[in-house]
């Protein structure tokens, strides 16, 4: 169908850049994921993995989710479960998903529904939680569980209701262009987004009859949870590169992911086909009476972000946000951000950074490009402590392993031909 390698690359990155992805509801998630009907099913971040392999934060949110799912009445009787093999393990990129950090998601947790209006496919994703313990960093406390229950039985239908008085649903890129104007990258940096958001959902939840006692909740937790559109961002990348790669062909990629033990990446010209090398450790700063050596390997399906284009790739957008990932200031971020644009093909017209003389976020990592130049996508993380239940510990940068890009381009030569000589 397309004659060159570039040719079907220009079309998977304009399907990216027709993108419109739509927030339309908030559901518990076992109904538009089927998977979890079938028995005792986590969802977890990056490319398969046993349990055995999970380290011991995605293990504590493994725990979380069984109690809170009911499935036993103890840390150990889940924990029993757990370790024998009674709960199936399922990549969230394998159902349409993403999830930040370890990623966990049972069947009862609610999760928010992206469409991408033009593929017509949808996407989702957990909502956050807040900062402090949180099931995302292995946290697997009583208030970590009525937390959850909170979100389930207050949070998410209060959203639900006041989405639905928006005929479409809330239009995801109009709040990502005017949050970028405003300082945010869409990973570290998501309190302009957040408060937007807020903006254009308070009327319709005040308006809302039947939900009373719940409304002042609901805002107050929106407005104190500066973090909370990473999760909207996070699925609205998933639903448009998910639609992006139908084309299945070309370098580009379209999801890199990581669960703590490996990283993984996909390719528009190879379909599902996990590409993996071992996980580094982010490099950042931490917080007081923290080091590297608290630090658990990086985790999580939030590198959609910066594979859209955002995140570590427009660092320029949020200056700020250098010195709280360990970098230095603005001219690092220019020089991250012009660094990021030597692997990409083309940068994005839909969210031009006025920091960046209106240029437009990058579009389309390049494998090849990765490969060619030894430039790594930079993504911005939250650094977890390794030890579960003790949460967030500090925020830096990470890089993928080369190898993931060497092998998808490999793969994607002898699909089309090519001898490995």
């Amino acid at each position: 169908m397309y004659q060159t390698i570039e040719e079907a690359n220009q079309a998977v990155i304009a399907k990216i850049v027709a993108g419109s992805p739509f927030l339309v509801d908030v559901v518990p998630a076992v109904s538009v994921i089927p998977e979890l009907a079938e028995g005792k099913v986590l969802l977890h971040a990056g490319p398969p993995i046993r349990y055995d392999q999970l380290i011991d934060p995605i293990q504590g949110a493994c725990v979380g989710a069984a109690l809170f799912e009911g499935w036993g009445e103890t840390e150990a009787d889940v924990r029993h479960l757990l370790e024998n093999g009674e709960v199936t393990l399922v990549p969230c990129h394998h159902v349409n998903a993403v999830g930040p950090m370890g990623g966990i998601t049972s069947a009862h947790m609610p999760v928010l529904v992206v469409e991408n209006t033009t593929g017509g496919n949808r996407a989702y994703c957990t909502m956050n939680e807040g900062i402090g313990a949180v099931l995302r960093f292995g946290a697997y406390s009583q208030e970590v569980i009525d937390r959850l229950h909170w979100m389930k039985n207050t949070l998410a239908p209060v959203l639900s209701a006041a989405l639905k008085t928006k005929s479409e649903g809330m239009n995801v890129n109009v709040l990502v262009a005017k949050a970028i104007a405003m300082g945010d990258e869409f990973h570290q940096r998501n309190i302009a987004a957040s408060l937007a958001f807020l903006k254009e959902v308070a009327p319709s939840i005040v308006a809302l009859e039947g939900f009373d006692e719940e409304k002042l909740a609901v805002i107050q937790f929106l407005a104190d949870t500066d973090q909370f559109f990473l999760n909207i961002m996070m699925a609205s990348a998933k639903a448009v590169l998910d639609g992006a790669r139908s084309i299945e062909a070309g370098t580009v990629v379209t999801a890199m992911c990581r669960n703590g033990h490996e990283f993984g990446i996909r390719i528009a010209g190879m379909g599902d086909e996990w590409f993996t090398g071992p996980v580094n450790t982010p490099k950042g700063l931490y917080f007081s009476g923290f080091s590297e050596a608290d630090a658990s390997p990086d985790m999580g399906d939030s590198a959609i972000t910066e594979t859209f284009g955002v995140g570590g790739m427009a660092m320029i957008a949020a200056p700020a946000v250098t010195r709280f990932v360990g970098s230095g200031g603005f001219h690092d971020a220019l020089k991250t951000s012009n660094d990021m644009m030597e692997i990409c093909i083309d940068t994005n017209p839909n969210f031009p950074v006025p920091t960046w003389d209106f240029q437009g976020i990058c579009l389309g990592i390049d494998a090849r490009k990765v490969v060619e130049t030894g430039i790594l996508p930079v993504i911005n993380t939250g650094i977890a402590n390794k030890q579960a239940g003790r949460g967030q510990i500090g925020a830096g940068t990470v890089t993928p392993p080369i190898g993931c890009f060497e092998k998808a381009v490999l793969a994607y030569a002898k699909k089309l031909g090519f001898s490995e000589e």
